[in-house]
């Protein structure tokens, strides 16, 4: 198809749901910060961006807004697009740290995108200690969290001398496929032919294959009824986490984790990543309320925590792909080792449920509802949690943005449902970070709670440190009475003496040879 500028595409019902969720005192964008240690050259940044994020057409489109709201928004060409436009620099005041970097993330938390151009915007803040830093806001409109990642890294390289080769512009950030480019017919909905005939096929075959239609019958009740468990979920507490929400937003962030150590207290509670890092989160939640006075006994609240609906192998394209769970977080367990088991078992009882399916589908009905009907839902779901929590896993290794390493990053996403506190986890070369959003009248204190994220994961190293400390007093009351550590066949302890310090006898000692022997 020959591409004109007039060329309308439509809005995914799921897309403009974000979109039309938008107000000035919860925006609809997500914000992100790429840290160096090094300067960056403005025009380098110009070029990294022109010659690969813009091989989106995506990003040179803006959105139309029909002033009759029922008709359906959709994206269009921007004839006066200026890259200078979305590219900008400013220079972070002294003492350039990272407080003074989080007031100006603050700032432009708390601005709206401006809807008469492509919605997103990049700004290189100089003088931020040796280095520099550079800030990201993009509309929600455009894609997910998972998808928006991978277009950033997607400007990114793995060595710091391929960012001038040609061949690091193309294919990965190619422009998107057909079928985002379909014209729109205002005022019918459009289920192409070859749609129709696979929607059929796949109706014949439910009704020659009864596994098949008991199969689908019981995915109905499984979705059924998980609408009915979000629709019928109490509304969350009041705490000072909920309130009326203001224009000002207030974010802060971690300083890094190792990896490594979070996986440590993962083996010795046997938790997952994500188990041990929303332990901590949880955990953070209940000491910032107590240092407010407030009680936290038994409090539970829910977290919505957006889920990737896409298949993993699935080439990189843009829009909304995700679902919703809600989690509820034991936020009053003081016990370090009791809220990490309490919130696994949780944890594991909403995974393989189609509960993210359903809030996907929920997404799609607000896309296309009335304004009314959204707003009924939107806040529906609001009072039914009181934070959102993202988790993007990022690249294990290193990566080089115009020659430079990105010495760290993060980022916020907006919280659906007019919530006014939302927690971002990030994963980057060996490190966990965790960042904090706000409302300013709510929570005007973020880095609390960052504070006492660190707090509650230091309590959570304490279990890995008096496990090691355990098995050294074990295995040095084993080496102390001279018997050997081996096993015979029959699984009994070997009763044969060691060899001096050793703690096996020549029969099983390793270095003797490759794998210990068994013996009756």
């Amino acid at each position: 198809m020959k591409r004109t500028r007039n060329t309308r595409i439509p809005l995914s019902p799921v897309d403009t749901a974000w979109l039309r969720m938008e107000d000035p005192t919860n925006l609809m964008m997500i914000t992100g910060v790429f840290l160096f240690d090094q300067p960056l050259d403005f025009e380098t940044i110009k070029l990294v961006i022109e010659r690969k994020m813009l091989r989106f057409r995506r990003f040179r489109q803006r959105v139309i807004q029909p002033r009759l709201s029922f008709l359906p928004r959709y994206w269009i060409d921007d004839p006066s697009f200026d890259i200078d436009a979305h590219l900008h620099r400013i220079a972070l005041p002294a003492p350039g740290d990272q407080s003074t970097l989080e007031e100006l993330v603050n700032d432009f938390m708390s601005m709206p995108l401006d809807y008469s151009k492509p919605l997103w915007q990049f700004h290189l803040v100089e003088n931020f200690g040796e280095g520099c830093a550079l800030l990201c806001r993009l509309h929600h409109c455009i894609a997910d969290g998972i998808a928006l990642m991978r277009v950033l890294l997607s400007l990114t390289d793995d060595q710091p001398d391929e960012w001038h080769e040609e061949d690091s512009w193309i294919a990965t950030s190619s422009a998107i496929h057909d079928k985002d480019n379909i014209p729109l017919k205002v005022g019918r909905t459009h289920m192409p032919r070859n749609s129709r005939h696979k929607w059929l096929q796949k109706s014949l075959r439910m009704l020659t294959d009864p596994p098949r239609t008991a199969e689908a019958m019981k995915l109905g009740i499984d979705s059924s009824i998980a609408l009915a468990h979000l629709l019928l979920l109490s509304p969350d507490p009041v705490t000072p986490y909920k309130g009326k929400l203001g224009v000002m937003k207030r974010c802060s962030w971690s300083q890094p984790i190792a990896l490594k150590d979070v996986k440590a207290v993962g083996r010795v509670t046997r938790g997952t990543i994500n188990d041990v890092v929303l332990a901590a989160v949880s955990g953070a939640l209940g000491r910032y309320l107590r240092t407010r006075g407030e009680p936290t006994g038994g409090l539970d609240f829910r977290a919505v925590i957006p889920v990737n609906l896409r298949p993993p192998e699935e080439p990189l394209n843009l829009g909304n792909a995700f679902g919703l769970v809600f989690l509820s977080l034991p936020v009053g367990i003081d016990d370090p080792l009791d809220r990490l088991l309490e919130l696994k078992n949780r944890m594991d009882s909403i995974k393989g449920t189609p509960e993210a399916i359903v809030a996907f589908g929920i997404l799609n009905a607000i896309g296309v509802a009335p304004a009314e009907i959204e707003d009924v839902v939107v806040n529906l779901f609001g009072t039914k949690a009181t934070t959102v929590i993202t988790n993007v896993p990022g690249p294990k290794e290193i990566r080089y943005f115009a020659g430079q390493p990105i010495k760290g990053l993060m980022f916020w996403v907006p919280q659906s449902g007019r919530l006014g506190l939302g927690v971002s986890i990030l994963s980057y070369a060996g490190e966990v970070l965790v960042g904090m959003a706000t409302d300013a009248g709510l929570v005007p204190d973020p880095e609390s709670l960052v504070e006492a994220f660190h707090t509650e994961f230091d309590d959570l190293m304490d279990l890995v440190r008096m496990a090691r400390e355990a098995d050294a007093e074990v295995e040095g009351s084993l080496v102390s009475d001279g018997q050997c550590q081996g096993q015979t066949r029959s699984g009994r302890r070997c009763k044969n003496r060691t060899s001096g310090e050793n703690r096996y006898c020549r029969i099983h000692d390793p270095q003797l040879k490759d794998e210990p022997a068994l013996i009756d």
